[in-house]
């Protein structure tokens, strides 16, 4: 069996926030989801767990950053084209989250952008040329 990764997010509006997650693709997984935490999946392996304030502080005693002022981790999706990373972007900036945040990164042969989702999340989009990626020595 395939290694599954759930992201967990505090949110502060679920709601929103799943509607944010829906437009850029990701599906809604009611199995794992309720009124207080939804599990959004973006690929057989890659999950997103957005978890209401309370739910949130179920896990831990930390207290909850503020994502637009502070950040603690850089989340990174793969794409297929360079068009599918501007187009997810786009999603994101037309479904209520900000363009670029961090610095557009354009090698050639590697591109990739980045979105904020509407806690301040950032989510960075990559394409990465298959022949460019040099063999194992």
């Amino acid at each position: 069996m395939s290694k599954l990764i759930f992201i967990n997010l505090p949110v502060k509006d679920l709601e929103r926030s799943k509607a944010f997650y829906e437009a850029v693709g990701a599906g809604n997984n009611p199995a794992f989801s309720d009124d207080t935490a939804a599990c959004m999946v973006f690929s057989d392996t890659i999950h997103a767990m957005l978890l209401s304030h309370g739910k949130w502080r179920q896990f831990t005693s930390k207290p909850i950053v503020d994502a637009h002022a502070n950040a603690q981790v850089l989340l990174c999706l793969s794409a297929d084209s360079r068009d599918e990373v501007s187009r997810l972007v786009a999603r994101a900036s037309s479904a209520g989250g900000k363009a670029d945040p961090t610095p557009v990164q354009d090698y050639g042969f590697m591109y990739g952008r980045s979105f904020e989702d509407p806690d301040g999340h950032i989510w960075e989009v990559m394409w990465m040329d298959p022949s460019a990626i040099p063999p194992h020595a």
